[in-house]
């Protein structure tokens, strides 16, 4: 269950129009490439939680295996990923709530109401996190069952490998890769099941076949039913084929489960972004006044209020498919430096043999190389930023851990 919640949310509702809009059909090929990475990028966390349990994630790993920098290079791609992911969030609730005009100050306004619930403390429960899960899954399977029974899948016949463009496919999975997210949340149970070394692969293959699975009969059912070029430029795909199935009549259920999924996955991003913020501050890895905690709330409100402003310029500035490559840029680069971690690991703590952890850094960059150019240009830019911001906030970096490299 854990699994799958952390998978199955809001990206499945807004994936699939970028993905469309760069493979077409093809997207369905991105899906499964999609998945491939993320398996490898959650087998490399695995076995680098067994050894390091400790909150930061690759981190930790990063600065224990690699180095303090590279450590430092994940967290400050974890920030720009998830602080794009935010973003993305935010304009999916909008784009599903409100028109297309309005659609911008909606997502302000969700920003600035989900930062003072943070501010306040208030953060999703584990219940509120299953209930959501389950609502957005007996959604996205009706909509499936709907499609199937109502004739409408024989509008447009799906022809996945017609007019095959690799480089189209391979940005589409690393739109899709979005959609993915959370997946590495498995990895950090080490401490909390049984036999973890059998286990937790176990999980993790499973709740990527289930999700997979399920990604790859939605887009199955979009294409048929909107045909690619309309799935491309849809605002609410998911609506979209309710309302070619005659069903329009439920299309706001949709849009409840939509903006659900989207302001639940919010107000947790924005939750671990300000953890993380928290503790690269108090290792002196970012400004010091970052690391203040409320002292009523026990909240870090400065690093809350600076991630809300940054949040609200990427709405400000970037559209639905800006946001979502973004997002891709800094959790890819992210996890390639989980993968190289994990590759240095002696024989006795792999799980894997090394050729996963290759496959895994090399497709994370060939996927951070299909962001469109001005974002890569970007990110480099801002990546590039993070190297002074580090040396002004601590030129010797000081230990997490007392384990040895």
């Amino acid at each position: 269950m854990i699994g799958l919640g952390s998978m199955i949310g809001a990206g499945v509702f807004a994936a699939f129009v970028p993905a469309a809009h760069a493979a077409g059909a093809g997207l369905l090929i991105g899906l499964v490439i999609a998945a491939l990475v993320a398996w490898c990028n959650a087998a490399a966390s695995a076995q680098l939680a067994a050894v390091y349990p400790v909150a930061g994630g690759t981190y930790v790993y990063g600065r224990e295996r690699l180095g303090p920098w590279w450590g430092y290079f994940a967290g400050w791609s974890f920030l720009i990923g998830k602080t794009a992911s935010c973003a993305a969030m935010a304009l999916v609730f909008a784009a599903y709530v409100a028109p297309t005009e309005w659609q911008k100050p909606v997502a302000i306004v969700a920003v600035i109401v989900l930062t003072i619930v943070n501010l306040l403390g208030i953060n999703r429960t584990v219940f509120a996190t299953k209930l959501v899960l389950v609502f957005v899954i007996v959604i996205l399977v009706g909509v499936i069952v709907v499609a199937f029974t109502s004739g409408t899948l024989a509008a447009h016949p799906v022809v996945v490998f017609g007019d095959v463009d690799p480089y189209g496919i391979l940005q589409s999975a690393g739109v899709l890769f979005f959609a993915f997210a959370g997946y590495a949340r498995i990895a950090t149970l080490g401490e909390e099941v049984r036999n973890p070394a059998r286990a937790i692969p176990r999980a993790i293959m499973t709740a990527l076949a289930i999700t997979a699975g399920l990604y790859l009969t939605l887009g199955l059912v979009m294409l048929s039913a909107l045909g690619s070029e309309a799935l491309a430029t849809s605002r609410a795909p998911i609506t979209d084929v309710l309302d070619a199935a005659g069903w329009g009549w439920a299309s706001g259920i949709v849009a409840l489960a939509a903006g659900v999924a989207s302001l639940g996955a919010l107000l947790a991003l924005m939750a671990g972004i300000g953890r993380t913020t928290l503790a690269m501050a108090r290792n002196n890895d970012l400004p010091r006044w970052l690391a203040a905690v409320h002292p009523r709330f026990a909240v870090p409100h400065r690093a809350e209020l600076v991630l809300a402003v940054v949040v609200l310029g990427v709405v400000l500035v970037a559209d639905l498919r800006g946001a979502i490559a973004f997002s891709s840029f800094g959790v890819l680069l992210y996890y390639f430096v989980a993968n190289v971690a994990a590759f240095t690991q002696p024989a006795a703590q792999r799980r894997m043999p090394r050729s996963v952890n290759v496959l895994g850094a090399a497709a994370c960059l060939v996927l951070v190389a299909t962001v469109p150019i001005v974002g890569v240009a970007v990110g480099i830019v801002i990546v590039l930023i993070g190297i002074p911001v580090r040396l002004l906030s601590n030129r010797q970096s000081q230990p997490l851990s007392h384990h040895g490299a």
